[in-house]
């Protein structure tokens, strides 16, 4: 048993602040420095918070309920034999009643299977959407400025070199068609999610500042938005008040555009693919 794995049950508890004194200490020493396991207690903050805003869509009023509770206990219970009946027939009675209770049953645990993985992995990619949407407002106002200031990709690429615990690379430009870039890369500069070193590449247009992050397809989930796909590639967007954010994933790394741009998902798309021999398939 790995070390990981005996704290599973302290995370529990944590939960449910049932954790206290050295092995609450412990466990909070053991997070700071285990990637790991704060991503499992963020699932489970995610979960917990999923099921505490379940509700059903539509409540019974009032008077309506304490007519059925009084109805239930004037009739005789439907499941009850009659008197009168064999001893055959009652236990047909039972056989026919007792596979309700376990079908339901059934198909709670199957709807659990099924139902509260695509929710928490919904919750981890709205997270990580969430993110990229903070740092870009750092960017903007300044509390994140570029410690890579070059308009080449083959710089970028190597000033990243050895410092993130993954390697990307940015594709090299084509031909601008006419000579004039509608964006271009302006720098980078290391930021952190999950606790881990991530990468943003930054992009500005004439009037307006855009930006990529970058981070490993491990700590970050995509999913969800509406769905593009292009040469093998989905693409998941999503529009806010001030933003687009636009995701995917490609070669174990998730990316996370986020520019001020108004239109299509194909639109934000060409921001990476306007030089590029498939900026044809990103026009409308």
């Amino acid at each position: 048993m790995s070390r990981c794995d005996e704290r599973t049950s302290d995370i529990l508890l944590y939960l449910d602040d049932a954790l206290t004194g050295q092995k609450l200490e412990d466990l909070r020493a053991h997070l700071e420095s285990c990637s790991n396991c704060r991503e499992r207690l963020e699932d489970e903050l995610a979960l917990s918070s999923l099921l505490r805003k379940a509700r059903p869509l539509y409540l019974a009023p009032q008077a309506l309920r304490a007519r059925v509770a009084a109805a239930a206990t004037e009739q005789p219970s439907v499941f009850s034999p009659a008197p009168d009946r064999s001893r055959k027939t009652r236990m047909q009675n039972r056989t026919v009643f007792s596979w309700k209770p376990l079908a339901a049953m059934t198909l709670v645990v199957v709807a659990s299977f099924v139902f509260i993985p695509r929710a928490v992995e919904r919750v981890r990619a709205m997270a990580y959407v969430n993110a990229a949407t903070e740092i870009h407002r750092s960017y903007l106002d300044g509390a994140l400025p570029l410690q890579c200031r070059s308009h080449s990709p083959e710089v970028v690429t190597e000033w990243f070199a050895g410092k993130t615990p993954f390697h990307f690379q940015l594709p090299a430009p084509q031909s601008v068609p006419n000579g004039k870039a509608v964006y271009w890369l302006t720098g980078a500069r290391l930021v952190s999610y999950k606790g881990s070193s991530a990468a943003l590449v930054a992009y500005e247009t004439p009037s307006e500042k855009i930006s990529l992050l970058v981070a490993s397809s491990k700590s970050a989930i995509v999913a969800g938005g509406e769905e593009v796909r292009s040469s093998g590639l989905t693409f998941h967007y999503r529009s806010g008040t001030n933003s687009e954010v636009i995701t995917w994933n490609n070669h174990g790394l998730a990316y996370a555009l986020v520019s001020p741009l108004t239109g299509s998902p194909q639109h934000s798309c060409l921001v990476c693919h306007q030089n590029m021999v498939d900026q044809n398939l990103f026009k409308q």
